[in-house]
């Protein structure tokens, strides 16, 4: 290999390794909410899924465990058989898929516009452009992942609160569930009961 050329190539590389780093930020996150603002007693609760919505699997046990666990900070206990729940959370949940994106390939190196001399001919030129990727492109599947949750009281069966938490994630990173489930489920109790009828994002 000409030795300006393997110069040139070398004093990209650190350049290329930069641009392969990522920020780490997590994906933002939807949440509406709706109440009649109503005082809400701290009181018992029993968490479980949604009529007719599904059936308790162990997916919907990440969820129910992650929504338990915010009520708790809001003064939320759960029921036992000597403390009946004075209060209902209904919960549900989806995942659903938007089709998948291609990363670049890890490494592609540019060349062009530049001309390296070597001889008596003069320079070598390479005009144009040419750039290459080293490595496969990776697929990544684009997520949407929704937890709804009903609060009611349990005599009267009276919805007094609910809300939506949604957010769309790339990749297995962004879509572990059971780390799905706990930034939904704060996002959702974030300052509850929050303001009714509006959109937030959560980051």
């Amino acid at each position: 290999m000409n030795p300006y050329l393997r110069l040139a190539l070398l004093a990209t590389l650190p350049a290329l390794a930069a641009g392969c780093t990522t920020t780490g930020a997590r994906p933002p996150i939807d949440v509406t909410r709706y109440h009649l603002s109503e005082p809400f007693e701290r009181t018992t609760v029993s968490v479980m899924p949604m009529t007719g919505a599904m059936d308790v699997t162990p997916e919907f046990r990440v969820y129910a465990d992650a929504v338990q666990a915010e009520l708790n900070k809001q003064g939320y206990v759960p029921a036992t058989s000597d403390r009946p729940a004075g209060y209902i959370a209904s919960v549900s949940f989806t995942r659903a898929s938007r089709g998948v994106v291609r990363e670049p390939s890890p490494v592609s190196i540019g060349l062009g516009g530049g001309s390296f001399g070597g001889g008596r001919g003069g320079g070598v030129g390479l005009g144009g452009g040419v750039s290459f990727g080293i490595g496969k492109r990776k697929q990544n599947e684009i997520l949407v992942s929704q937890l709804w949750v009903q609060l009611r009281r349990r005599a009267g069966e009276n919805v007094i609160w609910e809300g939506r938490a949604e957010t769309t994630g790339v990749g297995l990173r962004d879509n572990q569930p059971a780390a799905t489930a706990q930034r939904l489920a704060a996002a959702l109790f974030k300052d509850f009961p929050g303001e009714s009828g509006i959109t937030t994002t959560v980051k």
